[in-house]
């Protein structure tokens, strides 16, 4: 088949190109590299069923070139990670709606498949404001904090793109999925827009303070990128899916002092944990979840799907693949089994 990718030179979409070209099928991928990076696709540029554009989804006329020669679209582009939702809000509104609202508007025209990818941000606080959740449903109800914390605002836009997708299938019978990313992590995803495990991962190898926010005792449940992947491939490939919503995620739960515990002890350093305020990171403006625990039978019962790592199998992965980062900055490579570093 062939596939479009938006946002497919970022950490998800890079892994998923490399999925896809795997099995045989032909990927477009287009993004503007505002946080996808090259190097994520780098080693598929050659490959006669990779191909990549330099653009932006706010450009219709491009996007729909490629939505015409397309199968199914995997619709990722967006503007994410705490840091960026606070520096760039107006960034993060507009590249969310008006992006995913071209990718439907012309997935409907052309008639083609396509799977929008959400967050579990658009929960919100739910699991605080009712003490009666313990796994957050697809179904819940969500609550937002006021408009006057900035937070929210990447929240609120990737809930009216699902809004936006379930009217495009209720009322024009598009094939549509929603996948709600839960803090999905792996190989390729950097610490710049502030993503806790590539920070605590890269500190750590650096012999760096683990830097902590807040009192860290806040929970997360994180999944790694291969499992997500596989998720939304096998969700496209199913009929009962579309039109649905479905969590992607995993059901270990672990709060942040413990993750910090566990990466100071995986990558063997003696260092401390410092913890800084949110309003020292982020500024005025920013709230925290205290927990975020997806419920995941839903995805269980369509595609009897398990996570196949766990949180100590995922640093694991990251602490390697920054290892292999920085020998190869270094200009090193790793000579045979015996681990030994040769110039």
């Amino acid at each position: 088949m062939n596939y479009l990718i938006t946002g497919g030179a970022g950490f998800i979409g890079s892994h998923l190109a490399e999925y896809l070209i795997d099995r045989g099928h032909h990927v477009h991928v287009i993004d503007n590299l505002s946080t996808g990076r090259l190097e994520n696709v780098q080693h598929l540029v050659d490959h006669p069923r990779f191909e990549l554009t330099i653009g932006n989804v706010l450009d219709y006329h491009t996007l729909e070139q490629l939505v015409e020669t397309c199968d199914q679209i995997f619709h990722l582009a967006a503007a994410v990670g705490v840091k960026l939702i606070m520096e760039r809000p107006v960034e993060t509104i507009v590249t969310n709606v008006q992006g995913t609202e071209n990718v439907l508007k012309l997935a409907n025209y052309h008639k083609k498949k396509v799977l929008i990818a959400s967050t579990s941000e658009v929960y919100g606080k739910s699991m605080e404001t009712d003490s009666a959740i313990t796994h957050l449903q697809e179904s819940d109800n969500w609550t937002l904090g006021p408009t006057t914390k900035r937070r929210w605002a990447y929240a609120c836009s990737k809930a009216m793109d699902e809004f936006l997708a379930l009217a495009y299938h209720d009322e024009k019978k598009l094939p549509v999925v929603i996948a709600r990313f839960f803090n999905t992590v792996g190989p390729r995803q950097t610490g710049r827009y502030g993503m806790v495990i590539p920070n605590l991962v890269q500190s750590a190898l650096l012999g760096e303070p683990l830097q902590v926010f807040g009192d860290g005792e806040q929970t997360r449940c994180f999944t790694y990128v291969g499992d997500a992947v596989r998720a939304i491939v096998d969700l496209m490939n199913v009929p009962e899916a579309e039109g649905g919503i479905f969590n992607i995620g995993s059901s270990e739960e672990i709060s942040i002092n413990a993750l910090a515990e566990r990466v100071r002890s995986l990558v063997d350093c003696d260092v401390p944990i410092l913890h800084l305020s949110y309003k020292v990171v982020y500024g005025e403006g920013f709230e925290d979840m205290r927990r975020r625990t997806p419920d995941i039978s839903k995805l269980e019962r369509v595609l009897g799907y398990k996570p196949a790592y766990s949180i100590d199998a995922i640093l694991r992965e990251v602490i390697d693949y920054f290892r292999h980062q920085e020998e190869y900055a270094l200009g090193f490579h790793v000579n045979g089994k015996n681990g030994k570093v040769t110039a």
